[in-house]
């Protein structure tokens, strides 16, 4: 008979961690983190009854040690583990390690994690159970005819080791590339190659199942808006399917889950073609990003369930009846104009209002670092219909304020009120249509500029008459002026104090600015911290950061041009092969791959010319704006 519970370790960080204590502690159960040294004051670490160390910073050296967090488990007392998700919550060694150092796993049995590991050798599996799937192409053999593919890894997920490929003069570099990325990644650099299907839908199936014979499926999930092969928005149920074909993909879930004999929560993933036909993608062995949808709809607690499996509970026969809609968008510290590049700094301000959900690992005041993944927070709204809860989660969102890094937060909220996604017309291929105009800046960036002004000018509270007359003390024919620059874009304010163009100044004071703007009462919220320059601006016409530009700014240090500098602190993971001082390089062509915050970045040669100096190699560690290499341009003819 398997020990009731009574401490549990969490072999995560962030979100998850925190979100895993919220029911460990509701349901009485003492807590502990594991923490890397830049996590030494992360949120999990504070939400929860105890913390152990593990020395170190990236996460092969931290949170990837099975063995320490184990040690940590049994030194604090900790009866169970709980793996979250990523890390090494689909490691089936680490699983088999934890039962037999007489912890309780909070997880599937490890050898249906083993079965899943590999999506090869997982559709080998299906393909015996009857589930469809695509067929394999050989790249070897690969044509024309077989174009476009799809490479992917064979272990792991979270779109490491992707690429599509259009062309097969550029399949020896995809292959090479995914592979090395795969490898980087998972410590497995297999890669397979299957059919790309255009415009297809990532719809999932949410998986319960106990000791006891009992299979849930817990309706469908769609989680077609994505980036780089990563999700965006999830929602539950998956809008628009037919009843038929919804209940293939239950009776598919469920006998995927009784082929390895499955136990606890795990999600079966899907690829639906535009006509309607279902294909197996991969079976993730652990709980997603996503189920809090799930919760929502169904009215559970799965880390709850995920426990009382674990202690030998039995599920009811059949799970309860699903009620309207729920919505989740992931708020990440990046941004979606420069190539998805993540965000690094202090995350000053993080207040989102509404009646929505949010799991967040971050609080005003952190830090947000380079060895982790951008998220900041997943945001949830459920409503007794899919409008009400997309129109509750865009407003949330756009009423937020997120101060200290640039984020997904405007894209959010556009792909939400895009008349596609209102319509519920999902596919994978979203954002390579909309992005650009998803990303536009917002064209009231000026007035934002005008209330940052007037509330750097108004006086403190309390101040002396005198300083409230000075600060208003100009002539009408000398304004006053003030510049900064937002987006790439300087913008010049220059103002009267109640005398403005199109604008009446109706009060202003240091963090709160009301303007009427062509006959429009506007409030805007203005905040600046002490120990930042920048400015941040909130209002119903958007959220904008804005840096003042000094009246005498400091001379700068001009770079060689042609110079590559890093566009975020990072590790060199790879160097262009037989690349060298001397090589001849075209516009365009990767020189570098630079890996930061679990994602993995190009860079490209800025014009076609001569390598005249190489810094990075392979395995290095680089700060924000080291040079990495020069490239001299070649002369126009």
């Amino acid at each position: 008979m398997t020990p009731q519970i009574s401490s549990l370790l969490v072999a995560n960080r962030g979100e998850i961690a925190v979100r895993i204590f919220r029911t460990a502690r509701d349901l009485g159960l003492a807590t502990v983190a594991v923490h890397s040294d830049p996590d030494a004051d992360a949120l999990h670490v504070r939400a929860a009854d105890a913390a152990v160390r593990l020395p170190g910073a990236a996460p092969a050296d931290t949170y990837l040690r099975g063995d320490l967090v184990i040690k940590a488990a049994l030194a604090a007392g900790a009866d169970a583990v709980h793996p979250g998700y990523g890390f090494l919550s689909e490691n089936a060694d680490f699983a088999r390690q934890v039962q037999d150092s007489g912890l309780t796993w909070i997880g599937p049995p490890p050898e249906a994690i083993e079965a899943m590991a590999s999506k090869t050798r997982a559709k080998d599996l299906m393909r015996a159970a009857g589930v469809p799937l695509l067929d394999p192409v050989d790249p070897a053999t690969a044509t024309p005819a077989d174009l476009p593919l799809l490479l992917k890894a064979a272990a792991g997920g979270g779109g490491r080791g992707m690429r599509v490929v259009r062309a097969l003069d550029g399949l020896k570099e995809a292959l090479h590339a995914a592979s090395a990325e795969a490898a980087s990644a998972f410590g497995d650099g297999e890669v397979f190659a299957e059919p790309y299907v255009e415009r297809g839908r990532h719809v999932e199936v949410q998986i319960l199942a106990d000791a006891h014979g009992t299979v849930w499926a817990l309706g469908t999930r769609d989680c077609s808006l994505q980036r780089r092969h990563q999700k965006v928005i999830e929602e539950a149920p998956a809008p628009g399917l037919p009843d038929t074909l919804r209940e293939s993909l239950h009776a598919a879930a469920v006998a995927a889950a009784r082929a390895v004999s499955y136990r606890g929560a795990g999600t079966v993933e899907f690829l639906v073609t535009t006509d309607g036909r279902p294909y197996f993608l991969e079976m993730n062995t652990r709980l997603q990003v996503e189920h809090p949808v799930t919760e929502a709809v169904f009215g559970l607690d799965l880390v709850a369930l995920q426990l009382r499996v674990a202690e030998g509970g039995a599920l009811p026969p059949e799970p309860p009846e699903p009620t309207g809609h729920a919505v989740e968008a992931r708020l990440y510290a990046e941004d979606p104009a420069q190539d998805w590049r993540p965000q690094t700094g202090v995350l000053h301000t993080l207040d989102i209002p509404g009646r929505v959900r949010v799991d967040t690992g971050f609080a005003d005041g952190d830090t947000v670092g380079i060895h982790y993944d951008p998220m900041l927070a997943k945001v949830v709204a459920h409503a007794p219909t899919r409008a009400e809860a997309v129109r509750a989660l865009a407003h949330a969102l756009a009423g937020a304020r997120i101060h200290g890094l640039t984020t997904n937060r405007a894209l959010l909220v556009g792909s939400l009120r895009h008349p596609e996604f209102t319509a519920a017309q999902l596919d994978t291929g979203f954002y390579e249509r909309h992005l650009g105009a998803l990303t536009e800046t917002t064209p009231d960036a000026g007035t934002a500029a005008l209330a940052a002004a007037l509330a750097e000018a108004a006086p403190a509270p309390g101040a002396s008459l005198a300083a409230r007359l000075g600060g208003w003390r100009n002539l009408r024919s000398q304004p006053q002026t003030r510049r900064y620059t937002t987006a790439g874009a300087e913008y010049e304010v220059q103002y009267h104090p109640v005398d403005h163009p199109g604008v009446r100044v109706l009060s202003a004071e240091r963090h709160l600015v009301t303007l009427e703007v062509d006959g429009i009462r506007r409030v805007f919220h203005v905040k600046r911290n002490s120990n930042s320059t920048e400015v941040y601006v909130d209002s119903p016409l958007g959220a904008h950061t804005l840096t003042p530009v000094p009246r005498f700014p400091d001379p700068q240090d001009r770079t060689e041009p042609g110079s590559l500098l890093a566009p975020m602190p990072g590790t060199v993971v790879r160097v262009a092969e037989g690349l060298a001082p001397g090589s001849p390089v075209t516009a365009g062509q990767p020189l570098l791959w630079l890996e930061a915050m679990k994602m993995e970045h190009r860079i490209l040669a800025p014009a076609s010319g001569t390598l005249t100096a190489l810094h990075a190699v392979t395995g290095q560690q680089v700060e924000y704006g080291a040079l990495l290499a020069v490239v001299q341009e070649e002369p126009q003819s």
